[in-house]
């Protein structure tokens, strides 16, 4: 064997080999190496996309009673700047996450009655709220559309009002005041005088 041309031929797979392990390295380097207790929670990467966590705000849905009411709160932040067309779509949808609300709570409410008396009143609370809510909203909302010299959209709203909360109630009777005022209606709610001359009227 000539010992000329074995030196090289070690020289050149020497190279060969560090050249190869200088290339494997950097993988080497970023792989994670567990600490000697693996029982020990590790750090979560909050850039990771495949790390999966709740959202750090709760009630942040827009399909909450929170969300409704962050959604009137800027309605009225818009109304106190004078700005009554993002008022009105603030309280437009505020009236609607309402709605959607109060009919999910009585469908639950349905759902449970004669099965949970107590999950069935908890939902029909709920529904009740929720409902009084979107009466809130809408009457919020007839009132941004007389300020805007709209009372074609501010008189149905106000009657729906009525027909949701019974006139008797402070909501409706001043839903009623409004169309009074308005001049959509005529004659003052509750009436003045005796029940007995307000009878024969």
């Amino acid at each position: 064997m000539n010992f000329a041309t074995t030196v090289p031929l070690i020289r050149f797979t020497s190279l060969s080999v560090i050249a190869a392990l200088s290339l494997l390295s950097p993988v080497y380097a970023q792989r994670p190496t567990l600490p000697a207790n693996s029982n020990q929670a590790q750090p979560i990467d909050p850039n990771d996309p495949n790390n999966l966590r709740p959202s750090a705000v709760p009630n942040s849905s827009v399909l909450s009673i929170d969300g409704g009411k962050r959604l009137m709160t800027e309605a009225s932040n818009a109304v106190s700047s004078q700005n009554y067309d993002v008022a009105a779509k603030k309280l437009q949808e505020a009236r609607q996450v309402f709605n959607q609300l109060s009919n999910f709570y009585q469908q639950l409410n349905s759902s449970f009655s004669g099965i949970d008396i107590r999950i069935a009143d908890v939902q029909r609370k709920n529904a009740l709220e929720t409902a009084q809510m979107r009466d809130e909203a809408t009457y919020q909302l007839a009132l941004v559309h007389r300020a805007q010299n709209k009372p074609e959209l501010a008189v149905p709203l106000l009657v729906q009002i009525i027909q949701s909360q019974n006139p008797t109630r402070d909501l409706g009777k001043k839903s009623y005041q409004q169309l009074l005022e308005l001049g959509f209606v005529d004659a003052p709610y509750p009436r003045t005088g005796s029940p007995a001359s307000s009878s024969q009227k």
